[in-house]
This record gives C-alpha cells, sequence and structure tokens, in this order.
C-alpha cells in the first residue's frame, strides 16, 4: 500500500498567509490608532512616559485577553510598555496552565547531599 503525497499548492499557501497578516495588521492598526487617540502615552503598569520616537514600544493589552474584543470605547483595552505587556501575558499563562503548580510538582527532589558526611571529614583532621 502506497500512500500518495497531495503537492502543496505554495502559491494559494502564500496568499492565505498574506491575507492572514494583511487583516491582522489592519485590525491592530484601528484599535492601536483609536487606543493612543484615547489614552495618554504612558504605560499602564510602570508610567513609562512614551514620544513619537519611542511609541512602537507602547503596545495595546486587552484586558480580557481577547484581541477580537475591541469596543469603540477602549474599555478592553490598556497601554503597557513591551515589557509590561510581555509579563502581563506570562502571569496570565501561569494561572491560565499553571505552569507554576505543574513545574513545582514536576521537580524531582535532591537524593545528593554533598555536606552529609561533613562533620565526620572535619573532626578527623584533628
Amino acid at each position: 500500500m502506497s500512500l500518495k503525497k497531495t503537492p502543496i499548492n505554495k502559491d494559494k499557501l502564500n496568499q492565505i498567509v498574506t491575507e492572514a497578516r494583511r487583516n491582522q495588521e489592519l485590525r491592530e492598526q484601528s484599535y492601536r490608532g483609536q487606543a493612543l487617540k484615547l489614552y495618554p502615552w504612558i504605560c499602564g503598569r510602570c508610567a513609562r512616559e512614551f514620544t513619537h520616537t519611542n511609541l512602537t514600544e507602547l503596545t495595546v493589552h486587552h484586558k480580557n485577553h481577547n484581541h477580537d474584543d475591541n469596543p469603540s470605547d477602549g474599555s478592553n483595552w490598556e497601554l503597557l510598555c513591551l515589557y509590561c505587556h510581555d509579563n502581563e501575558h506570562s502571569r496570565y499563562e501561569e494561572t491560565r496552565f499553571g505552569s507554576s503548580q505543574t513545574s513545582k510538582a514536576s521537580a524531582s527532589t535532591a537524593t545528593h547531599n554533598p555536606f552529609a558526611d561533613l562533620k565526620n571529614l572535619l573532626g578527623s583532621k584533628k
């Protein structure tokens, strides 16, 4: 029994990827532009101030983590610097998937104690 591989239509694949990226950029530009008009250019966590020169480092964070929830009043957005935004998503992933708990549970307990016989070793030098 031979398996016949279907050739990948690279042009179609490239078209799909290009369209998805364009749609994402349009979506981001629309809510980002709105958020930058609504809120002062200050990180909502660390209070770092931004100007036109470093505005690319100020991101729009979705409070409910749903990037498709973009009310025009901005109630689901907050402006965060790159670092605070990354930290917020890391904290969200830890609570969502319990990675901090699973890593503690999966961590092995040390069985070797390099200082176990230290007292005897030091005592024999007298």
